[in-house]
C-alpha cells in the first residue's frame, strides 16, 4: 500500500478513474435495489450514476491524451488515507436512509480527493479538469438535492418514507417485539416461582437466567426457520432470528438481574418494579409501532403479565 503523496501524475489520474467507476457502479446497485420498493429514489441514484458516468469518460479522454491507452489498475483499497466502506450488499440490507446517508459521505470523500490531487498536479490541463470536478464534486449535494426534488415529489416521498417505516416494522419491530414479550412475559413464572419457593435470592437469578437463555435460543431458532422472508418481505430469516432471540434473553434477564442483591425482599420490590417497566415499554412499542390504541395495548400486555406472575405466585407458595 503506498501513500497518496508517493503517487505521479499518471498515477492520480489513474486512480481517479478508478474511483469514479467504483462510485459509479455502487450508485447503479443502489438504484437497482432500491427500484422495487422505492422507485423514486432509484430514480435519484441513476441520475447521480450518470453524472459519474460522465466524470470518468472526462477523466479518460484527458489520461489518453497525456499518457495513451494503457491505463494502471490503482484501486483505493492500494492507497493510504481513504475511508473504509462497507460492502454495497451490507448498505443495502440497512434500508432506504442508510444508503442515502452513505451516497453523501461518498461525495464528501471524492471531493476532498480531487482538492489534493488538484494541489499535486504539474500538468495545466491535468490540474484544471481536476479542479473542475472538485468544483463539482462540491455542487453535487446541491444536485442530489435537485434530483429528489424532481424524482421526489412530497406525495412521492411520502409514500417511500411509509414503505421504509413498513419495512422497518416487518424486519425488525416484529421480531424483536416478540422476543421481549416472550421473555419478559413467559419467564416471569419461573423466576417468581423459584425465589418464592426457596426465599434464596442466588437460586431465583440461575432459574432466572436458565430460562431466559433457553427461551432465547428456543425462539430465534423459531423464527429464523419460520419463512425465509422470500414472499413476506420479512427479511434475512437468521437477521430475523438473532433479533428475536436476543430481544427474549434481554426480556428476561431484565427482572432476573435483581435477585443478584443479597437481601430478599429487596430484591423482590426491584424485580417487580422492573417487570412494571418491562410491561410498560411493551405497551408503548406495541402503540407507537404496531398501531395499537395505548389503553388496548397496556391492557393487553398488563393481562398477560399479571397471570403469568400470578402462575409462579401460586405455584412457588404452595
Amino acid at each position: 500500500m503506498r501513500g497518496f503523496d508517493s503517487l505521479n501524475e499518471r498515477e492520480i489520474l489513474a486512480l481517479a478513474i478508478s474511483l469514479e467507476e467504483e462510485d459509479e457502479r455502487i450508485y447503479a446497485e443502489y438504484a437497482e435495489g432500491l427500484r422495487k420498493t422505492f422507485p423514486a429514489s432509484a430514480a435519484v441514484f441513476d441520475g447521480m450514476r450518470e453524472e459519474e458516468s460522465g466524470h470518468r469518460r472526462r477523466l479518460i479522454e484527458l489520461f489518453r491524451a497525456q499518457f495513451g491507452d494503457h491505463i494502471p489498475l490503482i484501486r483505493r483499497q492500494d492507497v493510504r488515507g481513504f475511508v473504509y466502506r462497507k460492502p454495497v450488499w451490507l448498505v443495502q440490507t440497512l434500508g432506504l436512509d442508510t444508503v442515502r446517508s452513505q451516497a453523501s459521505a461518498m461525495e464528501a470523500e471524492s471531493l476532498r480527493f480531487y482538492q489534493k490531487a488538484a494541489i499535486r498536479a504539474q500538468s495545466p490541463a491535468v490540474r484544471q479538469l481536476l479542479d473542475d470536478l472538485a468544483q463539482e464534486e462540491r455542487t453535487h449535494e446541491h444536485r442530489a438535492q435537485d434530483l429528489e426534488k424532481d424524482k421526489l415529489s412530497p406525495a412521492i416521498k411520502g409514500k417511500e418514507d411509509e414503505a421504509n417505516r413498513r419495512l422497518f416494522v416487518l424486519q425488525i419491530v416484529q421480531p424483536g417485539l416478540a422476543g421481549l414479550m416472550d421473555g419478559s412475559v413467559s419467564t416471569l413464572a419461573p423466576v417468581f416461582a423459584a425465589a418464592l419457593a426457596t426465599h434464596q435470592t442466588w437460586a431465583a437469578f440461575l432459574v432466572g437466567l436458565a430460562a431466559s437463555l433457553g427461551a432465547g435460543i428456543s425462539m430465534g431458532f423459531a423464527e429464523a426457520l419460520s419463512d425465509d422472508g422470500s414472499l413476506t418481505g420479512r427479511g434475512h430469516p437468521w437477521v430475523r432470528g438473532l433479533i428475536c432471540g436476543l430481544m427474549t434473553a434481554l426480556g428476561g434477564i431484565g427482572h432476573t438481574l435483581p435477585f443478584l442483591i443479597p437481601d430478599f425482599h429487596v430484591a423482590m420490590i426491584a424485580a417487580v418494579f422492573v417487570v412494571l417497566l418491562e410491561l410498560a415499554a411493551i405497551s408503548w412499542i406495541r402503540h407507537r409501532y404496531m398501531e395499537t390504541p395505548a389503553l388496548s395495548a397496556a391492557l393487553q400486555v398488563g393481562l398477560g403479565g399479571v397471570l403469568v406472575f400470578a402462575t409462579g405466585v401460586l405455584i412457588g407458595s404452595s
